[in-house]
């Protein structure tokens, strides 16, 4: 990976942050964020929003495609980057899929639920039709210690 393209996942990754703060602060969410770009630019953005949606699907990642499918009037995003600041559980990684979209960039690692290598391995599986590069760590620390934070509250 090039020194510029580490800047931009960087860059990026600051802003789901964002996200993921806003989610504990003004809905009382787990603090997740993602974010969708396309071409250098966001095209979609969303936080947890479990709770207050009272929906089980509004994890962050898909709150993203969600905004983006609307935005572009598309449910397909090749060539498309998710950055999001927790890995994936294993639905969002298969809304991804089928999203068609080419790069998922986490933060955390998820012990528990993670599907892209640290449980389960939906989104690097080759049985897929379609392939997503995935790299993790960016901005790691960071995004856990939000989490720890948040849960630690909670207890």
């Amino acid at each position: 990976m090039s020194d510029d393209s580490a800047l931009i996942d960087t860059a990026f990754m600051h802003r789901a942050l964002e996200l993921a703060r806003h989610a504990e602060a003004e809905y009382g969410e787990v603090p997740v964020g993602a974010l969708l770009v396309q071409d250098g630019h966001i095209v979609g953005e969303g936080c947890n929003r479990n709770i207050g949606l009272n929906d089980p699907s509004a994890h962050a990642e898909i709150q993203a495609l969600r905004d983006a499918g609307q935005r572009l009037g598309n449910y397909r995003f090749p060539g498309a980057t998710l950055y999001v600041t927790l890995e994936p559980c294993a639905m969002c990684s298969m809304a991804l899929v089928h999203a068609r979209v080419a790069r998922v960039v986490y933060g955390a690692s998820d012990p528990k639920t993670g599907a892209a290598g640290s449980v389960f391995d939906t989104l690097l599986s080759d049985r897929h039709n379609h392939r997503i590069e995935v790299l993790g760590g960016v901005e790691a620390e960071t995004a856990a210690e939000l989490l720890r934070v948040f849960f630690r509250k909670r207890r």
